[in-house]
């Protein structure tokens, strides 16, 4: 399987998702430095731009080597980028990948990841052929938790204090969803 030379444009109704650029970096730095919107990511949010544009650098050389596909997602109706997802820890050989998503702060629980989630399941077990998608998330994410629970997600256990943020251990929950309960769900 591969996954093509070029990361494709997914677009619902209110959002796109297309493939992240070095010239992105101006744009997810306001929140991927705000620690308020990455609470549930890294204790340690980026502090320049220019991390974030290596990062992004990282992606995209992951992204040629076929094991991540890098998005941003930008609000339609405005042209802004509100956030990015990936499938990252992607093997195509046994057809698995995990999810990542960062919503800034003033989108959050307004709906973003509920009709973003619906495309990008779509694209990862029907056009990608995956078999397995897995979302690991901090317990105490709840808005994540609920999200995934409603697309038919399986919480497999709970890793228990995987991270410390310079004040408290915080365990990992981990949810997956299979091929065949993908086809069940939709």
């Amino acid at each position: 399987m591969d996954i093509g030379k070029t990361i494709p444009v997914l677009e619902t109704e209110n959002y796109v998702l297309r493939g992240v650029t070095k010239n992105d970096a101006s744009d997810l730095f306001p929140f991927l430095s705000d620690r308020e919107t990455m609470k549930y990511i890294t204790p340690h949010p980026v502090k320049t731009e220019a991390e974030v544009a290596n990062e992004i650098l990282l992606q995209l050389e992951k992204f040629n080597r076929q094991k991540e596909i890098p998005w941003v997602i930008a609000d339609k109706h405005i042209e802004t980028v509100i956030g990015t997802f990936s499938f990252h820890k992607l093997h195509m050989w046994h057809r698995k990948a995990e999810m990542a998503a960062i919503i800034c702060h003033d989108y959050q629980n307004s709906g973003v990841m509920t009709e973003v989630l619906g495309k990008t399941l779509y694209y990862g077990f029907d056009i990608l052929g995956l078999n397995r998608i897995v979302g690991d998330i901090f317990a105490g994410n709840t808005g994540s938790r609920k999200l995934l629970q409603r697309h038919g997600f399986v919480e497999e256990g709970t890793m228990r204090q995987t991270d410390f943020d310079g004040q408290i251990y915080h365990d990992t929950v981990v949810y997956s969803q299979l091929k065949s309960e993908y086809d069940a769900y939709k």
